[in-house]
């Protein structure tokens, strides 16, 4: 055994048991003799010994039983069970509601579960013990064997081991694992003056190459021929690469991205595209409401004029909704259900101005959590406002980004929406099979003509989740949020 191919650790280690061959090691010697205070530096260097023969590694390993939280408060405060018993001997009712009026909620419960094991009874709706003696003496036994932790599993009692182990978080097992190194014949043959610790060098650097000092240099020998491990470098979520593709498909088609606030008042969120105020998506279960804050101030001119258009219409020819139009409705504050509250806002700040606007981003709804739904999801939504658009612009726009998406097949049909007229439903053949992805239209006048847009708008949505669930083939939308790194390692490049 040559030995250049050891590094100065493993020199040392060797070097040191050299001196005494006949020794068992101990961790404690190795790092005293060696001069080291990281027990990770014996452990490596006794195992690179190991690994060439040099030296022989013998493991022990031993149980211990250590006292978990709830042994230790029982050290503290008394086992439950002596404590009831105690009380049982004291009180002068022992009745199960005396019991419970003594005791909190969590340990009268478990605690007459215990009575009852340790041979006390009930009789006519009071505890009753046969057999003092024989419960005191199971009581201490507990308590001695709690008392006597840590130790070994050899030197515990089995029977009151498997007692405190089936009670939560009293005791738990320790393995432990003790090593000794001993010196081999072909340790012993390694020359002590070629276990001198020189300067090796693990890496070459354009420094080291444009000095002179690696003529007399020593290198750290690699074996080339060990398996090495693959490398695990960091990857987007599946979800924000999605995201970004979107976006880039989007700005590759001369769209601009919008990015507003989640928090935002039922007006705009539902009143500004004609969803009447007695809408059931409008009701608590559909939509987080807000305490703080739990009203956002608008324009007394602009709640007037979404009355007008509510109640009958206003001035765009519409018959309206009827009924009556609060005020107070409009300015609750709540998490947007939609991304289209961001969307109406810009247009009625940019009401002249021609825009393709896109947003992907967080909407909130109040659903039960299924393998379809959730309370908090993406969406994608675009819109076009130019003069002369039209439903044919709008579905060759629809039918770009899909092909662009990797969907070249698809269909609309007839739907319909609150604030689209007309209004169509978007779908993508996938596997043989049409799926339905997303909703379209063209604003309606009630929309559009109270906030001066002059310009027809058109607008599309979709759920991002339902997107991803099947680029990545998944049939659960929960997977996509699951914390498992080796789901995400295994996922495609998106």
């Amino acid at each position: 055994m040559d030995a250049s191919t050891l590094v100065n650790t493993e020199r040392r280690m060797l070097r040191v048991m050299q001196g005494k061959p006949a020794s068992k090691w101990q961790l404690a010697d190795i790092l005293k003799t060696c001069d080291w205070t990281d027990q990770a530096v014996a452990v490596g260097a006794g195992q690179g010994l190991a690994d060439k023969k040099l030296i022989k590694v013998i493991e022990q390993s031993q149980i211990e039983v250590k006292l978990a939280n709830q042994g230790q408060l029982a050290i503290n405060n008394g086992l439950l069970e002596a404590r009831l018993y105690s009380w049982y001997l004291e009180s002068s009712d022992p009745s199960m509601s005396n019991l419970q009026q003594s005791f909190d909620k969590h340990e009268a419960g478990p605690g007459i579960g215990l009575l009852k094991k340790l041979g006390i009874s009930m009789q006519s709706g009071k505890f009753h013990c046969d057999d003092n003696t024989n419960v005191e003496q199971q009581i201490a036994e507990r308590s001695e064997f709690l008392n006597s932790l840590p130790c070994s599993q050899d030197e515990v009692d089995a029977e009151l081991l498997e007692h405190f182990k089936g009670r939560r978080n009293f005791v738990e097992l320790v393995i432990t694992t003790t090593r000794t190194w001993e010196i081999t014949k072909s340790g012993l043959k390694i020359v002590a003056k070629d276990l001198v610790e020189t300067e090796v060098i693990n890496e070459i650097t354009p420094e080291l190459l444009q000095s002179e000092n690696w003529k007399n240099a020593e290198f750290r020998a690699f074996d080339v021929t060990l398996e090495s491990a693959t490398p695990r470098t960091g990857r987007s979520h599946p979800m924000q690469s999605l995201i970004e593709r979107i976006r880039h498909i989007f700005l590759e088609m001369g769209f601009s991205e919008l990015v507003e606030d989640y928090v935002q008042s039922a007006g705009w969120n539902m009143d500004a595209l004609f969803i009447p105020q007695d809408h059931p998506a409008r009701e608590m279960q559909d939509t987080f409401y807000l305490d703080n804050p739990k009203s956002l101030e608008l324009p007394e001119e602009l709640m007037e004029t979404w009355s007008a258009i509510h109640r009958d219409g206003g001035e765009t020819g519409s018959l309206g909704w009827g009924g009556d139009f609060s005020n107070e409705v409009s300015k609750k504050g709540l998490l947007r259900t939609h991304t289209t509250v961001n969307t109406i806002q810009h247009l009625a700040a940019n009401p002249t101005e021609p825009c393709r606007m896109f947003t992907v981003d967080r909407v909130f709804r109040k659903e039960a959590i299924d393998r379809t739904h959730l309370p908090e999801f993406h969406q994608i939504e675009g819109i076009i406002m130019e003069e002369g658009a039209n439903l044919q612009m709008l579905v060759t726009t629809l039918k770009t980004f899909y092909a662009k998406m990797g969907y070249p097949e698809v269909r609309v049909r007839p739907a319909y929406f609150p604030y689209t007229e007309p209004s169509l439903e978007i779908e993508v053949k996938w596997r043989g099979k049409w799926l339905e992805l997303g909703g379209a239209g063209i604003f309606r006048p009630e929309v559009t003509e109270p906030l001066g847009i002059q310009h027809p708008v058109l607008a599309w949505g979709m759920g991002l989740e339902r997107l991803a669930m099947l680029v990545l083939g998944l049939d659960d939308i929960r997977q996509l949020y699951i914390s498992d790194l080796e789901w995400l390692r295994n996922q495609p490049i998106i």
